[in-house]
């Protein structure tokens, strides 16, 4: 498992606009995202489980108003922001965690062996 430099700490505030990356998930080109929920760095696939669609409603935007849940901008799926679990709506489970640490300032992802960088 390599670890590989995505962010600045400072980079992801506290139930803001999310930092976006791209992965190879299982050979695929996908988008993911990492955000910051009760102090702590958390990624996930952009991908909803509803539908196979980005969630986004505006550009790196997936919390609600309260900055309580993740939500799907298509139909409304909502997500657990520390662990992706589904909370509500048209989810069909949850969504997929993509390990980080973070530490001197700085948040990495990990690979898995489903999970890659992508190398232009």
């Amino acid at each position: 498992m390599d670890r590989i430099a995505l962010c600045n700490s400072r980079d992801l505030a506290e139930g803001g606009e999310a930092v976006p990356f791209d992965v190879l998930y299982h050979g695929q080109t996908c988008r993911a995202f990492a955000i910051r929920y009760r102090g702590q760095a958390h990624a996930y696939l952009n991908r909803c489980t509803h539908v196979a669609m980005e969630m986004d409603y505006q550009p790196n935007r997936f919390f609600d108003d309260a900055g309580a849940w993740l939500l799907c901008a298509t139909h409304g799926a909502a997500y657990r922001p520390d662990t992706g679990d589904c909370g509500g709506g048209p989810c069909r489970g949850g969504l997929v965690k993509i390990m980080l640490s973070e530490f001197d300032g700085v948040v990495h992802w990990h690979t898995q062996p489903q999970l890659q960088p992508v190398f232009f």
